[in-house]
């Protein structure tokens, strides 16, 4: 595989590329195409329709920034549901929490999570295998929608909103407001955001919009992934916490009791740093108007083929 290539859109105008040692796995579940890659560069890459995922020499970056902010902003999360997710790595970063006693993964492509275990063993770490873990395999939003259990902190760790997609309606007002009657009294969502750059900040900002007619309390926030190119976008909801308002002594406390040692990313003055945006960013988003619905969910740009720029065609798995 010396030479090849593999070409990650950013945006429309900017490609970053990436020099294959080894295609590990390439091949389609019955939702979305998979490949599972090793670089020079990043390590090992799951890559979703065309786009990386996660990498692993990053991967903790994306995973702690999305998880561990609105879970140490709850007083005492027992309860905890997961949408997507299939590396297993939220998951992972979930269960280091010692208050949680319950925390259901719903992923609707079980192809993925089965990769997964078997090809990203140090994104999961055992995590699927602990007692207080049920992984299910099928729509998040059905999940939600039919059950009528509430947890504590619900996460969203989903796939872009790609046309045809598992995703597309998993970003949308209505499914928003059916989140927020799944919560506990006190509890809080984040959403993994989408690009928060100069360059492409066009879901980011649909997001936070379409949360802010659901949700009275907002806490965007943003992260440079290396993997990703760019800065990555999340987004706390709530409806009576603020996490900005949480000091780097709060949040050193929380996670000594909680946690412990082992995160790599985040702790408490990477907390306080999150929530302050530059000004360009906070300006789109005061200037955001479109609200993501059903009837008119938010599609983003995505590759046909997503491995048809590689030279020489795509590359076979094995």
């Amino acid at each position: 595989m010396a030479g090849k290539w593999f070409h990650d859109a950013v945006s429309r105008d900017l490609v970053q590329s990436h020099r294959v040692k080894t295609v590990l796995y390439s091949g389609r579940s019955k939702f979305q195409s998979v490949d599972i890659i090793e670089t020079p560069g990043l390590g090992r890459c799951l890559v979703l329709d065309g786009k990386i995922q996660s990498s692993e020499k990053d991967e903790f970056i994306y995973h702690e920034a999305l998880v561990h902010p609105v879970m140490v902003s709850h007083p005492e999360p027992k309860t905890v549901f997961i949408a997507g997710g299939g590396e297993g790595a939220t998951l992972r970063e979930v269960l280091r929490h010692r208050t949680v006693a319950r925390a259901v993964m719903v992923d609707i492509d079980d192809e993925v999570v089965a990769l997964s275990r078997e090809w990203l063993p140090s994104w999961h770490q055992g995590a699927f295998e602990d007692k207080r873990a049920e992984v299910l395999h099928q729509d998040a939003r059905k999940y939600l929608a039919d059950g009528k259990e509430r947890f504590d902190v619900l996460i969203f760790d989903l796939p872009d909103p790609v046309e045809e997609g598992p995703a597309c309606l998993l970003y949308t007002q209505e499914f928003y407001r059916l989140a927020k009657e799944r919560l506990n009294p006190g509890g809080l969502l984040v959403v993994q955001s989408g690009p928060a750059s100069w360059l492409d900040f066009r879901v980011f900002v649909a997001i936070n919009k379409t949360l802010a007619t659901v949700f009275p309390l907002l806490c965007p926030y943003h992260v440079f992934v290396p993997s990703f190119g760019t800065a990555w976008g999340f987004t706390i909801a709530s409806s009576h916490i603020d996490p900005a308002f949480l000091s780097a002594r709060d949040v050193e406390e929380r996670l000594e009791a909680r946690v412990g040692e082992g995160l790599r990313y985040y702790d408490g003055f990477t907390h306080e740093g999150l929530f302050l945006l530059p000004k360009h960013l906070r300006s789109r988003l005061a200037q955001g108007k479109r609200v993501i619905t059903d009837e008119k969910p938010l599609v983003a740009v995505a590759s046909k083929d997503p491995l048809a720029s590689w030279p020489m065609g795509k590359p076979s798995g094995r």
